[in-house]
């Protein structure tokens, strides 16, 4: 049997779901190994040969010799021009593209991590920093009206499908409830949301490499919380 180009390494994160969200929708076959953070798997030296700042996810393409590429705007860009799938050849639609994948990458990701750190970490671990908690939980939910605004009569980031936008985007804004940031008042956003919720495929990545129904305010969250908040202490 031949084996797929693609082995990924990731964890059930919202950056570790970026490329599986991508893999899944494109129905590309990959080899999937998870990455335990309790075993601090992603600071092992292998693996820090592949990426060296230590964190998830990665891929390695045995089709082009091994090469490894980390951080996950890369990889969702790296797979989107291997595979011709989720970003537009027309010049103008590609940058657009990008500046909303790096709109994601400098914005929505840091300031989301950090309201979800401050919340789901430090403070119920004895490290209460309230400026701290209103500034990203404030700003975040800035970002989250910029997509809204962005969505206002069309159902796409970039374009008349989805892009590698939209993959970047959606794990961690529809993780609003892990982060404590409202969406009242955003119907685009929302309907964005119940789009991409509808896709099967992407809710079938979103169970690799375990399900994390919490991230979305789904099951039991207060003892996903606590579970979290025990693993840094």
């Amino acid at each position: 049997m031949t084996r797929p180009d693609i082995v990924l390494y990731t964890a059930n994160t919202m950056n570790g779901w970026k490329p599986l969200i991508f893999l899944h929708e494109a129905q590309i076959d990959y080899e999937l190994v998870p990455i335990d953070f309790g075993k601090k798997e992603q600071k092992a030296p292998d693996y820090l040969r592949l990426n060296p700042n230590g964190r998830i996810p990665t891929i390695v393409d045995r089709g082009a010799d091994d090469f490894a590429v980390f951080e996950s705007g890369a990889i969702l860009w790296y797979l989107a021009e291997k595979y011709d799938r989720f970003l537009s050849h027309d010049p103008k639609e590609r940058s657009e593209t990008l500046q909303w994948l790096m709109f994601q990458m400098g914005g929505i990701g840091p300031m989301m991590g950090q309201a979800m750190f401050f919340q789901r970490i430090a403070k119920p671990n004895g490290d209460e920093v309230p400026y701290a908690i209103n500034r990203y939980v404030t700003e975040s939910r800035r970002l989250l009206e910029v997509l809204e605004t962005r969505l206002a009569g069309r159902e796409w980031l970039v374009g008349d499908a989805m892009s590698i936008a939209d993959i970047a985007a959606y794990p961690w804004a529809r993780s609003y409830f892990w982060a404590t940031v409202s969406v009242d008042g955003l119907p685009n956003l929302q309907a964005w949301f119940d789009r991409i919720d509808a896709m099967p495929r992407v809710q079938e990545a979103l169970q690799l490499p375990e399900p994390r129904p919490s991230a979305f305010g789904q099951g039991d969250t207060d003892a996903a919380a606590a579970e979290n908040a025990a693993r840094f202490r």
